[in-house]
């Protein structure tokens, strides 16, 4: 299937139109992308409404009826029928369906029986990041947060996009100012560790990313990839640069180096803001391309010409993803993304790095220094790991369980995650999580980690919930604002992911048979109550019963964006501006509303100190020795494999290989071997590998490609589903390895506190037999990875 589909069904012939069929608008959840969708809707033979076939949406104001094949098979992922549809509740040692009572009930009894001991940081916290893609997962889990009063939160941001918030935090004062290439208006990118055409972006919400590139080509623009593969985004560049993994930092802060070397900086408009400029060059100085081309594995001579052609483009940007942040020194690399922006005059400005402006954002007011951003406010039990954003390493939530003393983690709640797969050392953590108290996790499936809850409730699928982006509007590369009712009203039996997590936080809080709605209504009390006191606000001085009763919406949730629409930076004010944006006038664009491209905002997003860009803060400055010590250590000839990940376009974290549709073609869990590697390594083929790290071992079938640079090794993320007690079975036909467990998770970005999944040696041998000798045809035509033991688990995207 293409990369780009615009119109695909995903039904049997002859299903997707019928008697009783209809047609419906629906946002795709699926990925950060945010497409636009036409779905077909039909009664089955027992008469219950399905998603029959899935297109895009032509008329949509962003994505203009692009969709990816998996936006293609929504209907295929809505119906999966291995979904649980009633929640599950641990009777005597095993999972049994219960009602939505005796779930709750139990949750209130759990949680009550831990947090009766008066300890808070008896209860832990995860949050996978399906919660960004849902209405639920961004209204709730903060208000849960805040009710258990827990310092262990834990979220999948550590294990991904950390290091990001991190430098922006620093940079800017908010770690949620994250600026995104002005991509339609650009002429020249550079793109570090990401691979858009098959991620579909990330960090950068832009629906038809891959046409969004072909159109920089076709006006005249240039993409440079710097990547150690030589992905799909990396063949369609103009050129591609296989720098050394982990090594982006020094590449970067080496086109820092050329850039004041050779007098070719130019902050442009954005350098009154620009705080810090002088201190940069000096932490720079030492940096020479020639000084770092060992240890990253790029030419001195092609270093130069990365800093001089970014210099040089009237309109230009760089962007960094995954790659460049599960690294060493992610914080750094992403910093030093941000600072060549600055140092080239991209920075804020149309066709380059820019801030996008959401909905539902604070309404704009007058620029004025800020609180700033810092970490370490407090310390994790065990590791004594500092938090970033209020969260510990994802990587620490085992031992704070397994460890015994005061302040043990005894109870978890997890939302929309499977940490078992998604850390560092899964083994470990799946041994932690069977020795807990209690657990409680909401999720549509029994998975890897999910299997070890007293009690499981399943959301309804996607299909039964509304669409709206509270946080991938933030990173768009156009702002506008759209939303979608349920396509398919809610089942018998079936509740609400709202009322889910409202009833979570009712739990947490002591009042678990008190209504849902009644979180909202507190939520909406308190935040108008903070607005009409506020004389910056544009209802300061009103009558907040006034106000409450001009909000629109069917539920506690849709009155909650009304009021967020209205108080926001395009909204009417609560009747002060008759144009402005409500949810009425969301509800009568249904393809969406366009709010125009991006716009210069320094100094608006700044909440510094200083009320400047600080482009050279104490913490980065502080860590730069490390990376000189890591610059020291790296020359010479690479040693062992390096290994590095790789995304799927059919596939997106570890519940997607349920779905048949998205299973095949390069969506395949094999070790991408360069041909001279295979070679001095014994490998073949098709024949199967046994990859091990400080965390354990793995075994996966060989693919030996020349899409891996020599001295790399590939193995993608979100497989590993070999364990029993799950309910994933299409998964579990196929399990792949758990390229995570390779790792302890002892190794981190100290910065964001970060896991390192990329750019970590590995050593690469052929499998043996169980009779001892050299795995061969017959391993390698099973076309399975099988685990080194029984009880290591997967990997999976986050």
């Amino acid at each position: 299937m293409p990369e780009s589909v615009t119109t695909q069904s995903n039904a049997e012939p002859g299903s997707a139109a019928g008697p009783g069929a209809r047609t419906a608008l629906r946002i795709c959840p699926l990925c950060e992308a945010t497409c636009g969708l036409v779905v077909t809707v039909a009664p089955d033979d027992g008469g219950r409404e399905r998603i029959t076939a899935a297109r895009g949406d032509r008329d949509d104001v962003f994505s203009r009826g692009f969709v990816c094949p998996k936006g293609a098979l929504f209907g295929e992922l809505d119906a999966d029928p291995h979904r649980l549809v009633r929640p599950l509740v641990r009777r005597d040692g095993e999972l049994r369906e219960a009602s939505w009572e005796e779930a709750f009930a139990a949750v209130a009894e759990g949680l009550g029986r831990v947090l009766a001991g008066g300890d808070p940081r008896a209860v832990a916290l995860f949050l996978g990041n399906p919660n960004v893609h849902t209405v639920a997962g961004a209204l709730y889990p903060p208000l849960l947060v805040k009710t258990l009063r827990t310092p262990n939160v834990f979220t999948a941001s550590t294990l991904d996009q950390m290091p990001k918030h991190a430098s922006s935090g620093l940079l800017y004062g908010d770690p949620l100012a994250i600026p995104v290439p002005d991509l339609d208006r650009i002429g020249h990118l550079l793109v570090v560790g990401a691979n858009p055409l098959e991620s579909n972006g990330s960090l950068c919400t832009a629906p038809d990313f891959p046409g969004r590139l072909r159109a920089l080509r076709r006006r005249g623009g240039t993409l440079t990839v710097v990547d150690p593969r030589r992905t799909r985004t990396a063949r369609l560049a103009d050129r591609h640069v296989a720098v050394r993994p982990g090594g982006d930092a020094l590449l970067l802060m080496a086109m820092v180096q050329v850039l004041f070397a050779e007098e070719l900086v130019d902050t442009g408009a954005a350098g009154e803001h620009l705080g810090g400029v002088e201190d940069v060059a000096r932490l720079a100085a030492g940096f020479t391309p020639e000084a770092v081309s060992g240890a990253c594995g790029v030419e001195p001579e092609v270093i130069r010409t990365l800093a001089r052609e970014l210099a040089a483009a009237e309109r230009a940007a760089v962007y960094g993803r995954i790659g460049s942040t599960t690294v060493e020194f992610g914080t750094t690399a992403s910093w030093l993304v941000d600072v060549l922006n600055a140092l080239t005059g991209n920075l804020d400005r149309p066709g380059g790095a820019m801030f996008p402006l959401s909905a539902t954002a604070r309404a704009p007011r007058p620029p004025a220094p800020g609180r700033g951003f810092a970490t370490g406010r407090r310390h994790s039990r065990v590791s004594g790991h500092p938090e970033v954003k209020g969260e510990f390493p994802a990587a620490a939530l085992a031992e704070e369980i397994d460890t015994p003393g005061e302040g043990r983690v005894r109870a978890l709640v997890c939302v929309a995650g499977n940490p078992v797969l998604s850390a560092p050392d899964g083994a470990r953590l799946e041994r932690a999580l069977a020795g807990l108290d209690f657990m409680v996790s909401v999720d549509p499936y029994l998975n890897e980690t999910s299997r070890h809850a007293h009690v499981v409730l399943p959301p309804p699928p996607p299909s039964r919930s509304p669409h709206f982006d509270f946080s991938f509007n933030a990173l768009a590369v156009r702002n506008q604002a759209r939303y979608t009712r349920p396509v398919i009203p809610l089942g018998e039996g079936e509740t609400s992911e709202s009322a889910i997590l409202a009833r979570l936080v009712l739990c947490a809080s002591g009042a678990p048979g008190a209504d849902p709605e009644s979180v909202d209504a507190m939520v909406v009390e308190h935040t108008l109550s903070a607005a009409v006191a506020d004389p910056l606000s544009p209802v300061h001085g009103r009558d907040t019963g006034e106000l409450t009763r001009l909000l629109s919406g069917e539920s506690g949730p849709e009155r909650r964006l009304d009021m967020m629409l209205r108080l926001g930076p395009y909204g009417d004010g609560f009747g002060a501006d008759p144009g402005g944006l409500t949810l009425a006038k969301l509800l009568e664009h249904p393809h969406g509303v366009d709010l125009g491209p991006l716009r210069p905002r320094l100094p608006e997003v700044l909440r510094t100190p200083s009320g400047k860009v600080e482009l050279c803060p104490e913490p980065i400055a502080a860590d730069i020795p490390r990376l000189r010590r890591f610059l020291a250590d790296r020359q010479g000839e690479p040693g062992a494999p390096v290994l590095v990940g790789r995304r799927h376009l059919r596939s997106n974290n570890s519940w997607m290989h349920n779905v048949p549709g998205l299973k095949g073609g390069s969506n395949r869990c094999t070790l991408h071997v360069h041909p001279a590697d295979a070679a001095r390594l014994g490998l073949a083929d098709g024949s199967l590998a046994e990859i091990a790290g400080d965390g354990g071992a793995v075994r996966a079938p060989v693919e030996v490609t020349e899409e891996v640079a020599p001295g790399v090794v590939s193995l993608p993320h979100g497989w590993g589903h070999d364990r029993p007690g799950t309910r994933v079975p299409v998964a579990s036909a196929e399990p792949g390895a758990n390229v995570n467990q390779l790792l302890d998770g002892r190794l981190l970005d100290p910065l964001s506190g970060t896991a390192v999944l990329n750019g970590f040696p590995v050593r690469v041998a052929p499998a043996a037999s169980p009779t001892g000798e050299a795995a061969g045809e017959t391993a390698a035509e099973s076309g399975s990875a099988s685990p080194a033991s029984a009880g290591s688990p997967a990997p999976s995207s986050v």
